[in-house]
Order: structure tokens, then sequence, then C-alpha cells
């Protein structure tokens, strides 16, 4: 029997943030400046607090300015729109990036519509779902381009390939469906109405799990030698450990191993490629504040 490959997310990722350092020191000697990075995190999240930590080094590791404001949960909503405002204005910041989750009495949806679409380098404004979804040129957001990145990088042209996206969020179904129909693949977004999913799924060339249920997509639903996307990330009790836990994704990696031709791994495959693009999308966006053409290779 044999067994399908495990997508390398973290090499790639790798890959992609020494391709983004290069451009960003071409950008400096073009533009004069550093593109700058701006993250606005609300309330204590151990977990929000960790990863913008890391965005805050990487982005920096890039040779990008990176601006952090921390503001407490109980910040008022009208507070945080100034504060955008203010870095909508601020022209050492080409990218603003609002930490979600945000308290329950912030409305999120508010605070997105609030940023310049230009500097949306999350792609949730609806101006950028709304390019994506016409095909024009758009600030697409991370997770889903980091998936298209890997399926190209594994497949080469996805034209004529049919696809099955399991989930449809605005963050990681809808716009992975628009990137795929891009490259010209035969789209189907799957989801938990979907009648037989099994049979849906097993027809597929490509995979994208997004749905957030724990080893949900079973391995003999998988149609033999098919390529499969696991953007889930999904806490659940450690069998050999107890009262320890592990992460697993939306697919049971193991049984699908034996009907995959290449699979990404929870964690190290989608995960480390959602810093790496969104630093990707501030560099492509500082290209277009300054004027410039958009950088080759990413």
């Amino acid at each position: 029997m044999s067994i399908g490959k495990i997508i390398d997310g973290k090499a790639f990722a790798a890959g992609l943030r020494e391709r983004v350092a290069e451009g960003v020191a071409a950008f400096v000697e073009q533009a004069g400046r550093k593109p700058g990075l701006a993250v606005v995190l609300v309330g204590e999240d151990p977990a929000s607090s960790v990863y913008v930590r890391s965005k805050g080094k990487m982005t920096v590791a890039v040779g990008m300015d990176s601006y952090e404001f921390k503001r407490p949960a109980t910040i008022g909503e009208e507070d945080l729109l100034d504060l955008i405002e203010e870095l909508n204005q601020d022209e050492r910041v080409d990218g603003i990036l609002v930490q979600l989750p945000l308290p329950a009495h912030i409305d999120e949806a508010a605070v997105i519509a609030a940023i310049d679409p230009a500097k949306d380098v999350d792609g949730f404004h609806v101006v950028n779902a709304g390019r994506l979804a016409t095909g024009q040129e758009a600030l697409v957001p991370c997770t889903p381009m980091g998936c298209i990145m890997l399926l190209k990088d594994e497949l080469g042209d996805l034209s004529g390939k049919e696809a099955v996206v399991i989930g449809r969020s605005n963050i990681v179904g809808k716009p992975m469906a628009q990137l795929l129909l891009a490259e010209n693949a035969t789209v189907t977004i799957a989801h938990s109405r979907t009648h037989d999913l099994a049979s849906v799924v097993h027809r597929a060339d490509i995979v994208v799990a997004a749905v957030g249920r724990a080893e949900m997509i079973k391995g003999e639903w998988i149609k033999p030698g098919a390529t499969v996307i696991d953007v889930g990330i999904n806490r659940v009790a450690d069998d050999e450990d107890e009262g320890k836990s592990r992460i697993v994704g939306d697919v049971a990696t193991a049984e699908a191993l034996a009907h995959v031709r290449a699979i990404t791994p929870v964690p190290g495959g989608v995960g480390p490629m959602t810093i790496a693009v969104l630093l990707r999308n501030t560099l492509v966006a500082a290209h277009a504040r300054a004027g410039l053409a958009k950088p080759e290779g990413l």
C-alpha cells in the first residue's frame, strides 16, 4: 500500500518569507522607506497575545516596521474605530490587522469595515471580498492564499481539476472557492447541510477541509490520488496521555494517507503559511500604495 506525501508547510512558508525579505529590500531601495504593519490587540487573550508577538518578530525579521497597539478589553467601540482611522491616515502603515476575536461588546463587522481596503492585509473587507469574487486584484485572506500556494506548488496547473471546499466561512471557505475558480478548477462548496458529504468528497481531485470538526473527513471518503489541504485546528483529548490534549485537523490523516497523493499535516501544514502570507500581503499593499508594480514571485 502506497503512502501519500506529507506537504511541508513550514518549509514552503520559510521560503516565502525569504522571498518577501528580498522584496522588502528592493522596495526600500525604490520607495526610500520600509513597509509597515500595524497590529491591534484588544484584551489579554493568551493565544492571541502569543500570535501577535510571533507576527511582530517575523515582520521585523523580513525588514519591515512593526507597530503594535494593545488596548484593554474594556475599550469602547468608538475609541477602537478612532484608532483604526488614525492608522488609516498614518503614511508609515501599509497594513492594518485587528486581531480577532474582539470582546462581545464590539461589532467585529463594523471594525473590519472601518479599515482602509488598501491596508486590509487580512483581506476581510467587503471591498476586497467583492474584488476577489469578480476577478479583480484584491488583498486576499491569508489562510486561503496560503492554501492555493501549497496546491500550485504540489500540482502545478489546477485547470479542470474538481475541487471540493468543505466549509463556507468568509475567512476561508468562500475566498478559497474564489481562488480555485480563478485557477480554472471546477469548485463545489460543501457544508454542514450537504447531503451525502462522503460521496461529494470522493469525486474531488482537490479537497480543502475547513469545517472546524475534528477528523470529520474520513480516509475512505478520499478519492485515490487526491490532494488534501487540511485547514482545521481542533484540540482533542490525548488517548495515550490522560489529562493532556493534542491538535488534530478536520481530516483523519492516518486513514487518509493510504488514499491521497499528498496532504498537509496538522500542525505544520497550513498554519505556518498564514503569517508568511500576511507579510506577503503587507508587501503587496506597500507597493500598491507607493504606485509600484506588484512584486514578482509573490
